[in-house]
């Protein structure tokens, strides 16, 4: 009998100490491969690995790799959109900058081939090549803003204003250009009182400039641009500029503010400008706090709205 309870003894004694060992190697060997993922995961990037201890908790370690994954994925796209990005931002900016800069080119050719002796031709032409370095500034300018805008280093100089008044110097400054079209500039009704509001006069001044300069190059011969400000709630006003011209269609105002982007999509530029004008509005109007709005009809017209502080003064 004593020999049968050694024997059990000895048995359940071996089998522990061979269950403990074999439990103690797998929990090893697991923890080494594991680990190795870890490590592996780490070269790609150390910032996403977790501080805590590595687990060797199948469940937890898969949850971690699925995170891993999807948020490598959405980093993999956002890179891919960026690429496009940037390969459509440098096609535009090329584009854009070599028209001006073949234009000199030709002219100073034409030049220094023998046109030169020519009073007539000389005065001519450098009045032409004059123009297309001056296009060239201007967009260099407005490039240099919007790189500006986008980082956030532009510093807004705010202060109180009334708004009707910097709109009546707007229509003042672009009279000439829209007498050209034959469109009229005007208000919705006569602003007999100041309409005081807070935010970079001179930025809003350029804000309006470039809707209304956008207004007159897209809208009909004897159009009307109108522009209103009504009370939008307690502290806001809302701005807003309509015309009548030919309207934008609806697949294209998603993209409308975008840094060149072209709702002619044929390549070339019926108008004049830097192709930057709509993205400089959206971008100086979000550096306000503020929102940006559009509403447009293909041949009804089209109407940019958009929000600024009253002042409390």
């Amino acid at each position: 009998m004593l020999n049968w309870v050694v024997l059990i003894l000895v048995g359940i004694i071996f089998f522990a100490t061979s269950f403990v060992t074999l439990q103690l190697r797998i929990d090893k060997f697991i923890y080494k491969k594991i680990k190795k993922i870890y490590d592996d995961v780490a070269l790609l990037e150390s910032s996403t690995i977790p501080s805590y201890p590595v687990t060797t908790d199948m469940q937890t370690l898969t949850a971690e790799i699925e995170k891993f994954a999807k948020d490598k994925k959405i980093e993999i796209d956002t890179l891919k959109i960026r690429e496009e990005y940037r390969k459509d931002f440098l096609g535009n900016v090329s584009h854009e900058l070599k028209t001006p800069l073949f234009t000199v080119q030709g002219y100073l050719e034409t030049l220094l081939d023998g046109a030169i002796d020519d009073k007539n031709v000389r005065k001519k032409y450098i009045i032409r090549a004059n123009k297309a370095v001056d296009r060239l500034i201007y967009i260099v300018k407005d490039l240099d803003l919007i790189t500006k805008l986008e980082v956030g280093d532009l510093n807004l100089e705010k202060k109180s204003f009334n708004v009707v008044e910097l709109i009546r110097n707007v229509f003042d400054l672009l009279e000439m250009k829209a007498d050209k079209k034959n469109i009229t500039l005007t208000f919705d009704i006569v602003y007999a009182k100041p309409i005081m509001v807070f935010a970079d006069k001179e930025k809003i001044q350029q804000v309006l400039t470039n809707l209304l300069v956008n207004s007159i190059k897209y809208g009909n011969d004897n159009g009307t641009t109108e522009v209103s400000v009504e009370n939008l709630v307690k502290n806001k006003v809302i701005v807003r500029v309509t015309d009548n011209g030919e309207g934008i269609p609806a697949a294209y105002i998603p993209r409308l503010f975008e840094r060149f982007y072209r709702v002619d999509q044929s390549g070339s530029r019926r108008e004049g400008g830097s192709g930057l004008g709509l993205a400089i509005v959206k971008h100086v109007i979000e550096a306000h706090g503020e929102k940006i709005y559009i509403e447009s009809a293909v041949e009804v017209g089209s109407e940019f709205s958009f929000t600024l502080e009253k002042s409390s003064i």
